[in-house]
């Protein structure tokens, strides 16, 4: 058995993934004088997942106009070119090293490299939660897909996987999907949704209305037939009853967990609650010498929100080459309680800057206010509705100088049927 060449390099900061939020950090690192920065990634084409939305928007934040998620990966890859960034496409990180220095272990067809760094930015992105990990029983025919996977074979393959889907998911990857699937002619015959109401507002639920969609609510599949093709699904409701539906493909839609198995590898802390690494207010790991932006830390958001997260992330790792940074000790832990399902940072440290706020989910539909309190005291309260899926913000800077660990919750939550915008903290 042939054995593969290895070699070694030695960088400023490695960037490991590729998409928005990667390519925004590592452009913005070498803009700061970073002599060598280099970003990695399993896949050959530098982009992320905008690289396979054929449809808008994308861009208007970074570019100012807008754009479709292929011209928007290209972009975001030609400018960090031209800032002198170093891609490594086609690799991918096997292992993080967290001794001095910092050692990532890369494999590719041409062999194993490893990559001594001062930094590391954690940027790999999220997941759709596939049919296994969703526990749905059946056989296994051809043409049970995820969205990533039908947008691939869309955009990238230019094939069409099936014509009559349906639908598992009301996200807004959801309806991202309804477009991809009338790009290549596939008319759904439904979109599926466990909950009462929409994860996305209601206002977008237009969209399936519009194409002529039916969508059932409280609803979920149970079983999947076919011998070599999807035939038909059975769909059980929440009081019971049971509907077949004949479909030629099933589409799992959202759900996203954080892609963060080189982080747990590492050795790095994990929040149950999001799935990705804890950070503090400057996106510091656990191992303060690894840094995280994009939704590796919060699944999921959109393309721009982590393009400038990400941007923040790097200034901050710019910071910290240069000892500006606070130290990370003594630090108070932020957690979710009643009613919010997680909490990012989960960590804040004494000193002047970071990220401007503190971001929440809650579990579900929500209506009441939102707390913050810590040793039985508020600290601070917000009347408050929102939903599944909408981002909240908390001002960072209101809890900047607490001495104890805080806790967020709603107080009085209740099902709502409305679903208003979440007010920001």
């Amino acid at each position: 058995m042939a054995v593969l060449p290895e070699r070694s390099a030695s960088v400023d900061a490695l960037v490991i993934g590729a998409g928005p939020a990667g390519l925004a950090a590592a452009t913005r690192l070498k803009r700061l004088g970073l002599a060598r920065v280099v970003v990695i990634d399993r896949e050959l084409e530098a982009g992320g997942v905008p690289r396979h939305c054929g449809h808008s928007p994308f861009g208007m934040r970074e570019f100012g106009r807008v754009l479709t998620g292929p011209a928007y990966a290209r972009r975001l890859t030609d400018a960090a070119r031209r800032a002198g960034v170093e891609l490594m496409l086609g690799n991918t990180v096997v292992a993080i090293d967290t001794s001095k220095p910092l050692v990532a272990t890369c494999a590719s067809s041409e062999g194993i490299v490893r990559i001594a760094t001062k930094r590391i930015i954690l940027a790999t992105g999220v997941r759709e939660t596939p049919r296994a990990a969703r526990l749905v029983s059946g056989d296994r025919p051809l043409g049970v897909l995820n969205t990533g996977a039908l947008q691939a074979y869309a955009y990238l393959q230019h094939l069409a996987p099936f014509r009559r889907p349906v639908i598992v998911g009301t996200e807004l990857v959801s309806l991202s999907s309804l477009l991809t699937c009338r790009r290549i002619g596939a008319r759904p015959v439904a979109m599926i949704e466990e909950g009462s109401g929409p994860t996305t507002r209601r206002l977008f639920m237009g969209l399936p209305r519009l194409l002529g969609v039916p969508v059932h609510y409280g609803t979920r599949i149970t079983d999947i037939r076919g011998m070599h093709r999807v035939e038909a699904v059975t769909l059980s409701g929440a009081d019971g009853k049971r509907q077949d539906i004949e479909c030629d493909g099933v589409l799992f839609t959202g759900r996203f967990t954080p892609d963060a198995p080189l982080a747990r590898a590492a050795g790095l802390d994990i929040d149950s609650r999001t799935g990705g690494p804890t950070i503090d207010q400057f996106a510091r790991t656990s191992e303060p010498r690894i840094f995280a932006a994009g939704n590796v830390l919060h699944p999921v958001e959109t393309a721009g929100w982590s393009w400038r997260e990400a941007v923040r992330v790097a200034d901050f790792v710019a910071a910290d080459l240069g000892g500006w940074l606070p130290s990370p000790d003594n630090a108070i832990t932020l957690t979710p309680g009643d009613g919010i399902r997680y909490v990012v940072p989960q960590r804040i440290v004494r000193g002047p800057g970071g990220l401007p706020h503190i971001q929440l989910r809650a579990t579900g539909d929500v209506s009441g206010a939102l707390v913050a309190h810590s040793k039985g005291q508020r600290l601070r309260t917000q009347p408050m509705t929102s939903g599944p899926e909408r981002r909240i913000l908390a001002p960072l800077a209101a809890f900047r100088q607490a001495d104890t660990d805080i806790t967020f919750s709603f107080d009085n939550s209740r099902s709502t049927a409305s679903r208003s915008d979440a007010t920001c903290v």
